[in-house]
């Protein structure tokens, strides 16, 4: 791959759903020539995404051991490294709930969500480091890092990045860009699925899920220079086929949450790749010397995308037997052990048997797309090399 290009890795939002972007980083680099260095400069996060994001930025040193790095925390994941399973735990938020819905009578303080999940914080401080974003600036292994956040307050998408000092920060409608050092809040607010997890507050606003109200995914890493993007998505891919499913029974209550997930992390992005597409088309049609003297400042960038062949809601539905019965019994009384249900399943399911399922289908997505993904990454495919 050129020196000079930056290729930007886009790594979206689900939850649980997140092992498959990492069956994804696997398989691409058992395609480099040089897996130890890092491909993607420039990398942007947001929701679960960001966890993977910010744990390849602070390894981007040695892009071999960040993806078996990953490889090995997805694999031995546990619901209880996310969020608390315990009896008392889980019965505690559930019982605020309820006495919030019974007029509060039951409770003194309303719940700031259903789940507790103070676990990830200590989780994720005890396999972070943070400092090493720097050094891995300063050596040229990385270029640039963005975690997208949604503000409460304030309705904005604001996407927290750290890079090399000359990044300018950029402010659109409802969206923005903070040149910050990133810590463990930001990977919190980021990753704070509304009604599940609690909000987070940085400086003086309060945080949620990055995907929330993000209108462009695709925006920060245009805005932090790339000309390539890869983006690996957490929803099915689009065959273009549209089916309707009768319905005879009512929704469930999981089936309505799991719908309203599926809004916000995969609708916006769907939206943006399209707008994407056709401002490329357009842009082609303008000669670049014709664009370079009138100012035009548009480029067109090449983007590839790569999304799960199944159904995940299906393949959550197969392993929601692994969850803690204390979760289970939890999520059975809103109906979201069964396959109707699954979507809610889907992104909580941070059990070891559905994330492993999940790196290998990832893994097998991407190996059948070799040919392609070598292409935008202007690597030379060793096998055709071979035979020519």
């Amino acid at each position: 791959m050129p020196d000079s290009s930056k290729t930007a890795l886009i790594l979206t939002g689900g939850g649980a759903r997140a092992a498959y972007q990492v069956g994804v980083l696997s398989a691409i680099r058992d395609m480099l020539p040089d897996a130890k260095t890092n491909p993607f400069p420039i990398i942007c996060g947001s929701s679960a995404g960001a966890i993977n994001a910010a744990s390849l930025a602070t390894m981007s040193e040695d892009f071999d051991f960040a993806v078996t790095r990953l490889i090995e925390i997805w694999d031995n994941i546990h619901a209880s490294d996310v969020y608390r399973t315990d009896v008392i735990g889980v019965a505690k938020t559930g019982l605020r709930w309820l006495g919030m819905l019974t007029g509060g009578l039951l409770v003194k303080t309303s719940p700031h969500s259903l789940l507790d999940n103070s676990p990830l914080r200590a989780f994720l401080a005890s396999h972070l480091d943070f400092k090493r974003i720097d050094s891995a600036i300063t050596s040229r292994a990385l270029h640039s890092i963005s975690i997208t956040c949604s503000g409460y307050g304030s309705g904005q998408s604001v996407s927290f990045f750290q890079g090399r000092a000359d990044l300018e920060p950029w402010q659109r409608s409802q969206r923005l860009g903070a040149h910050v050092k990133l810590t463990v809040d930001h990977l919190m607010a980021s990753s704070a699925i509304p009604f599940l997890f609690p909000a987070v507050k940085i400086h003086r606003e309060y945080f949620g899920d990055g995907s929330m109200r993000q209108s462009a995914p695709i925006s920060p890493a245009i805005h932090l220079g790339a000309d390539k993007i890869l983006i690996i998505g957490a929803g099915q891919r689009n065959t273009g086929e549209n089916y309707r499913v009768p319905g005879e029974r009512y929704p469930s209550l999981a089936q309505i949450a799991g719908h309203a997930l599926s809004s916000i992390f995969l609708d916006s992005l769907s939206v943006d790749i399209e707008r994407m597409t056709r401002i490329n088309r357009t842009v082609n049609l303008i000669p670049e010397e014709t664009r370079e003297e009138n100012g035009v400042t548009l480029r067109p960038i090449d983007v590839l995308v790569i999304s799960p062949s199944q159904r995940l809601d299906h393949l959550a539905a197969r392993h929601v037997h692994s969850l803690p019965w204390s979760v289970r019994a939890l999520l059975g009384n809103i109906g979201a052990l069964n396959k109707r249900g699954g979507a809610l399943a889907s992104y909580l399911l941070f059990e070891s048997s559905y994330t492993k399922a999940l790196i290998d289908l990832g893994y097998r997505d991407t190996q059948e797309r070799r040919t392609e993904i070598l292409k935008f990454l202007e690597i030379s495919d060793p096998a055709t090399d071979a035979t020519a």
